[in-house]
């Protein structure tokens, strides 16, 4: 008897040790689940991660798509096409340019240079004459125009002797925006646009003339300025020196470039002038600026700047005039089609 009863009494008590063994689990369960909530929701693996600026890197592409390949075709258009450089140069005479720039180009290309039986005369006024050539290095044509500027600084009374220059200018930018303005327009527009204006300081002591500061001011605006002191070997390093820093000074006003002081290649007396050696001149950072490097720069600074500037400044004048687009036309086909269908 005693051993039945110690069993119902062992088995009344293992239940409610069951029970409090349940209720624990749970409540550790219980104490574990705010664990679990607090971590927050790892969102499932990719790649990397969302761009929402738009920008598809090459690390974000699944392959090789070829946009590269644009640069192959805009230098094959580019080389069948061809392009246009039009340099003009300004001076009084005997400074060198036509030197300069049959060096520049490696030709004979000034005007002197291509002009048979040519007489230096000293022109009563500034007459502009320009020559083209074809040049064409690596299968790469060239269109290149010399503009020259005979009897500029050489009279005795030189003012206003820039306004041909200027005037010459202008025009150039007027045949441009007429070409633009056509109806039927050509499929590409002869450039004719001056893209840079190398102007000849003299070496002299008297540093910059009235001449050449008016001249810088005046034609600043219009076009993009290199100034070269020619025939620099006649001055000192002292002097050359703080003659650049005088025409440097001038740069923020005039909208200069550069300032570059060039001695051409001679034989004297105390040795060899050479014109490639960098040491004895600065032709060869000339032509890097001209040619080598910033060619493209001087073309887009036409465009962009000086001839826009023009562009906008004459469609406000012709709009104030109540004219419109129409006077500034020339030879604009759909017109005369119009007027000889009004007279028919």
């Amino acid at each position: 008897m005693r051993e039945d009863t110690a069993q119902e009494l062992d088995s009344e008590l293992e239940p409610p040790v069951r029970m409090e063994e349940e209720s624990e689990v749970e409540l550790q369960v219980e104490d574990e689940e705010p664990e679990v909530m607090k971590q927050p929701e790892q969102p499932p693996p990719c790649l990397s991660e969302p761009n929402t600026q738009g920008i598809i890197k090459g690390s974000d592409l699944f392959g090789y798509v070829g946009i590269e390949a644009v640069l192959d075709q805009m230098r094959r258009k580019t080389m069948k096409a061809g392009f246009e450089f039009n340099i003009m140069v300004v001076g009084q005479s005997g400074l060198g340019k036509s030197t300069l720039v049959n060096t520049l180009f490696k030709s004979k290309v000034s005007r002197k240079s291509c002009t048979p039986n040519h007489e230096e005369k000293i022109s009563k006024t500034v007459h502009l004459q320009s020559v083209s050539h074809i040049i064409e290095e690596k299968g790469v044509k060239m269109r290149l125009t010399v503009i020259d500027t005979p009897g500029f600084g050489d009279q005795i009374n030189n003012e206003n002797c820039w306004e041909p220059i200027v005037k010459y200018i202008n025009e150039q930018y007027e045949k441009y925006l007429k070409e633009e303005l056509h109806v039927n327009r050509k499929r590409r527009i002869p450039d004719t646009r001056v893209h840079c204006c190398v102007y000849f300081l003299p070496a002299t002591g008297h540093w910059l003339r009235p001449i050449d500061v008016e001249f810088m001011k005046r034609l600043g605006n219009i076009v993009s300025i290199v100034p070269v002191i020619a025939k620099a070997d006649t001055l000192t390093m002292e002097e050359r020196l703080e003659f650049k820093q005088r025409v440097s000074g001038r740069s923020s006003a005039t909208d200069l470039l550069v300032t570059y002081d060039l001695s051409w290649a001679e034989k004297t007396k105390w040795g060899i002038i050479e014109v490639e050696n960098v040491a004895h001149c600065e032709f060869a950072h000339l032509r890097d600026l001209l040619i080598r490097s910033h060619l493209q720069d001087l073309k887009d600074v036409t465009h962009n700047i000086h001839y826009e500037t023009y562009r906008v400044r004459r469609l406000n004048e012709s709009n104030a005039n109540g004219l419109g687009l129409s006077a500034l036309s020339l030879e604009n086909g759909t017109a005369e089609k119009s007027e000889a269908e009004s007279q028919l």
